[in-house]
């Protein structure tokens, strides 16, 4: 099949090419480099070779280089016919539902800075679909986003609703381009979040198959309400002969999933809502009802990864909720691993007073303020009684106290769940159920954020209470998740769905009550830092690894995925702490927010004096941190808990005037090591280690002795 390319769009330094093919009802949608339109070849049409021609003799038939072509939205309709090919179970892709859409028409909608290309789809049966691609002038990547309305007479129930299909890779090669794609996605797991995987096509046993056809899919995502679980929901693919990557970034806060799709010579990714198959999600459209998709990031260029990942972040640090307080980049304290979930007013104000003099912005009360059901450790969610005995008066006066001296004050909630034993245990109506049964985890019910009630209650518990009291810092936690969904008239998908919508809606009340809240976005550490999340918050909390040796490794590989600046690394500080152990803690808060905690209120003077020296240290950096550019070296560790090696984090200011190193050594690291640096008259004006080493700089070079294993030296460079 012969393409006929029927629109082409410049946006910024990418090319987003629109092409339909001949006996496609869709279109295919392509992006690459601008500066690689030279390099893209003419792709083969038809299979050769010993594999197919004696098929291709003995039926008189061609056997083309691809199967199909990709629509750049897909649908599946509950009652039409899945494609055939082997793919139930696997994937729910290019079914005969997309193959119906016959494309109409293509409108380009103009907007302050930036435009929206609408490619418009109707079906048969009287639902219009729009492909929506979003772009901002200035920024590296788009958006993109479907929309689907029903027009007809008739109730139309979906199991499949796609954000994004990115096909045709690579351009750059006539076949099937073998051993040179790649694919990229980024492991997670609680303390162990974001680890960076790279396989090729072949290891992940994507080749074509001998006729082109087939379906091979490496679907893979996360079922439930905590998005960033076993995977972040990126995907990303490499020519590694051409230079050239692409990624897709999805930004949802529920059930989602990714595919590489190879059933020819070439690759398609797509994602967005997890599927029937994937997510138990059906969705039936009323007539005159419209649904829309989660919108995915989307970018490439000719470059490295980390330079793909640097664009999405570009683009998310435009998002992130302005307020005043966080303009320099404070640093926090958290008391979680001082008491342990046994907060009270006087050990509180003990650290605070202990805190005083130093450069720390926000002091925060974490999970155990509320009285707790008796029997229980920890978690008394739900009635958010203030305990009488550790905080006389109730948390007023705490926030007052604080607030006199010189800091914010935070408080935690976990107000998304109730637990065994409050009275609210009991308001079953207003929870979420699954199979006609309340749902319950482990000690956790759920309330139902698409019930008003519950929206007015949390105004009540915790709105106000922050209002009233004083808090301008809220820590938001949420401890486990909802898995495949709950009850609704559509499906358990759809019902988690709503509901993670409803939740949403909540967090934007806070700030619309409260404009100068910082938030805190907090899932068991790390389990809900995904874009949509992040955008209506200040901070996420990066991990709940607290005081393992893997903690610079998260905090390095964090900075790939979300904005430094939004990236809070904890250091937890102990009064038998070497020096050497402090600056291993501390200087892994310089990957992000720094974020002390600990025996704080029992450190030495010498101790605190290295606190002191980093904080300092901290202020100086924070604009390197908040907005730059981060360059990787070192090791990648097999182990995350028994790491060996070393990794050095070089981030360059935006003004490229400045940049700071931060390297950190494991188990059996190397005596000296030698960095790239950018060209510049570089000198040192700030060291933080335990035993100083002036790096040698020169000639674009940035050579630098370690201190031995488990230690960490930090630099600040100025041109």
């Amino acid at each position: 099949m012969s393409g006929n390319r029927i629109s082409e769009y410049q946006l910024g330094d990418m090319l987003a090419r629109f092409i339909g093919h001949e006996g496609m009802n869709g279109m295919q949608f392509e992006l690459i480099p601008a500066q690689t339109a030279g390099d893209v070849r003419q792709h083969r049409e038809f299979m050769s070779g010993v594999a197919v021609d004696g098929i291709s003799k003995a039926l008189n038939w061609k056997v083309p280089a691809q199967f199909t072509r990709d629509n750049l939205l897909q649908i599946k309709l509950i009652d039409e016919i899945s494609r055939d090919g082997f793919g139930g179970g696997v994937s729910m892709f290019d079914s005969c539902s997309t193959e119906a859409l016959q494309f109409t028409e293509q409108v380009v909608a103009e907007h302050s800075g930036g435009r929206d290309i609408q490619t418009v789809f109707m079906h048969p049966r009287g639902l219009r679909c729009i492909s929506h691609l979003l772009y901002q002038d200035g920024l590296p990547a788009v958006e993109m986003f479907n929309e689907v309305k029903n027009e007809s007479g008739e109730p139309l129930t979906l199991e499949l609703l796609s954000s994004f299909v990115l096909s045709g890779i690579t351009p750059y090669a006539e076949t099937g381009a073998p051993e040179r794609l790649k694919l990229h996605r980024f492991r997670s797991w609680w303390c162990a979040e974001g680890r960076h995987e790279i396989c090729s096509l072949e290891e992940l046993h994507l080749e074509r198959t001998w006729l082109t056809h087939g379906m091979r899919s490496e679907r893979f995502g996360q079922v439930g309400s905590m998005p960033v679980r076993k995977f972040f929901p990126f995907i990303g693919a490499e020519d590694t002969n051409a230079g050239v990557v692409w990624g897709a970034k999805l930004a949802w806060a529920g059930s989602w999933q990714m595919e590489a799709i190879r059933r020819g010579d070439t690759l398609t990714l797509t994602g967005g809502h997890a599927d029937r198959e994937f997510g138990h999600w059906t969705k039936t459209l009323a007539p005159g009802e419209t649904l829309t998709s989660p919108a995915a990031m989307l970018s490439c260029l000719k470059g490295s990864f980390t330079d793909l990942c640097q664009r999405f972040l570009t683009l998310e640090e435009t998002r992130v909720p302005p307020v005043e307080s966080e303009e320099d980049m404070p640093v926090i304290f958290n008391e979680w691993c001082t008491s342990w979930g046994k907060p009270s007013y006087d050990n509180v104000i003990a650290v605070a007073d202990r805190l005083k003099g130093l450069p720390v912005k926000y002091c925060v009360i974490d999970d155990g303020w509320a009285v707790r059901p008796a029997g229980t450790v920890m978690q008394a969610n739900g009635d958010w009684v203030v305990n009488g005995e550790t905080f006389p008066g109730g948390l007023k006066p705490v926030a007052d106290a604080l607030k006199e001296r010189g800091f914010i004050p935070g408080i935690w909630f976990e107000f998304e769940v109730c637990n065994e034993g409050a009275k609210a245990w009991d308001e079953t109506a207003h929870q979420l159920w699954r199979d006609g049964k309340v749902f319950q985890s482990g000690t956790r019910r759920y309330w139902d954020f698409r019930d008003p009630w519950v929206h007015d209650y949390l105004f009540e518990k915790v709105t106000k209470q922050l209002r009233d009291s004083g808090f301008r810092y809220l820590k938001v936690d949420y401890n486990d998740s909802i898995g495949m969904g709950c009850d609704d008239p559509d499906s358990l998908g759809e019902g988690l769905r709503q509901h993670l919508l409803g939740v949403q809606k909540f967090f934007r009340s806070l700030r619309e009550e409260i404009p100068d809240l910082v938030i805190e976005n907090c899932s068991s550490g790390g389990h809900r830092l995904e874009p949509s999340m992040m955008q209506l918050a200040s901070i996420g909390s990066f991990s709940d690894a607290h005081e393992g040796e893997e903690i610079p490794i998260i905090g390095s590989s964090l900075q790939l995925l979300i904005p430094p600046r939004q990236s809070q690394i904890w250091a937890v500080l102990r009064r038998t702490d070497s020096v050497q152990r402090l600056v291993y803690s501390l200087a892994a808060g310089f990957l992000g927010r720094l974020c002390l905690s600990g025996e704080i209120h029992e450190l030495s003077e010498d101790q605190i004096k290295v606190v002191q020296e980093a904080l300092e240290f901290y202020q100086a950096a924070a604009p390197v941190i908040k907005t730059g550019r981060t360059e990787f070296f070192g090791d990648r560790p097999v182990s995350y808990i028994h790491p060996k090696g070393w990794q050095a984090n070089m981030r360059y200011g935006a003004d490229k005037k400045s940049a700071l190193v931060v390297i950190h050594s494991f188990a059996q690291p190397p005596e000296k090591i030698e960095l790239p640096l950018a060209a510049g008259n570089w000198r040192v004006e700030k060291e933080f280690s335990h035993v100083p080493a002036t790096p040698e700089i020169s000639a674009g070079k940035f050579s630098v002795k370690l201190n031995g294993e488990f230690s960490a030296q930090v630099y600040l460079l100025k041109i």
